[in-house]
């Protein structure tokens, strides 16, 4: 008997929509939390998809229903062949957006914009230098804040990705969300969350409900407007009244979203991966190179996705290590 289940619909009834595509493993930053201190493997270069298989591979995830599609890396736009990658794409009915740690990102504002790429999310953990270079491990604070202001200018819609770790950036909470004031960007804080490398742990998280109690410490409880969330939106939004910007926490660990879930990611190396806190991965660059039907393997990959985290249901799960040291480092997955 013929299965009538779509391709892109799990065995939970989420019809998968948002496609994220890592095009690198490289990136001109060593963020911690990202990269473990001494690096990571790097796929040799005839392991990565190439700018017709990024295509070939996306253009068969639009045909069954993917709408969204998010470049992310490593750091995306170090990859030299960019520029095709994103005319490729842009010839696709999706709407095409990219996650950037905004280091290079001026070099690419007439790109983007010819390949209607709107909506850019930005990395930036801190507005303070010396703890932007500690978290980083490269001196380049100015050259990011100046290039999130000139994407502003630009016309593009910014979101600024803030992962909040205890003991070194949560005391900047408030300083972010004052960042919304003058500037129409959206802050996005991001619960810490365990890959393989960096040294992950529940005490150095900062929970969703200890940022709004730096919220409602700070802001009067008329100010603080608790916004419409999107359809399947990963975050709660804020903002307060009279800022020109918003902002959002990410609560992946305290308060997941799974239940809406409708995002994929492909590795730079071609592998499928259902959710970002799972350890398994579906083979589909061998396949499409092998000149077969790449759809099976999506289907079996998208039908074996847990209800929730990768099957860690509960925090006591998440806390055990060898339940997720088995994950990639976050920079080999994709942001």
């Amino acid at each position: 008997m013929k299965n009538e289940t779509p391709v892109l619909q799990d065995l939970h009834g989420r019809h998968h929509g948002y496609l994220r595509i890592s095009l690198i493993e490289r990136c001109n930053l060593r963020c911690s939390y990202c990269m473990p201190e001494e690096g990571v493997p790097l796929s040799p270069k005839s392991h990565l998809m190439t700018n017709e298989e990024i295509y070939q591979i996306a253009k068969t995830f639009v045909k069954h229903g993917v709408t969204k599609i998010r470049l992310t890396g490593g750091e995306p736009l170090v990859r030299k062949d960019i520029p095709v990658i994103l005319e490729k794409l842009a010839t696709l009915p999706v709407e095409l957006s990219i996650t950037s740690n905004a280091v290079i990102i001026d070099k690419f504002i007439d790109v983007l914009k010819v390949n209607g790429v709107n909506k850019i999310n930005i990395s930036l953990d801190s507005l303070d230098r010396g703890k932007f270079k500690h978290i980083t491990r490269r001196d380049q604070f100015d050259i990011v804040y100046k290039n999130m202001l000139l994407l502003v200018e630009e016309g593009f819609k910014v979101k600024v990705n803030v992962v909040l770790m205890k003991g070194f950036n949560e005391n900047e909470i408030i300083d972010f969300i004052n960042l919304t004031k003058e500037l129409p960007v959206v802050i996005r804080f991001i619960e810490f969350m365990p890959f393989d490398g960096n040294k992950w742990d529940m005490g150095k998280m900062v929970s969703y409900a200890e940022v709004m109690t730096y919220v409602n410490a700070t802001f009067s409880e008329e100010s603080i407007q608790r916004l419409q969330d999107a359809p399947n939106d990963t975050s709660k939004n804020y903002k307060i009244s009279g800022y020109k910007g918003s902002f959002a926490v990410i609560s992946s660990v305290t308060n997941p979203f799974c239940d809406s879930c409708n995002r994929l990611r492909l590795t730079a190396n071609g592998q499928l991966k259902n959710c970002l806190f799972s350890s398994s991965e579906s083979d589909i660059l061998t396949t499409l190179r092998s000149g077969k039907p790449i759809e099976p393997v999506i289907q079996k990959a998208v039908q074996a996705k847990f209800k929730v985290r990768g099957g860690m249901d509960t925090l006591e799960k998440l806390q055990e290590p060898k339940l997720h040291s088995n994950n990639r480092s976050m920079i080999t997955i994709g942001g």
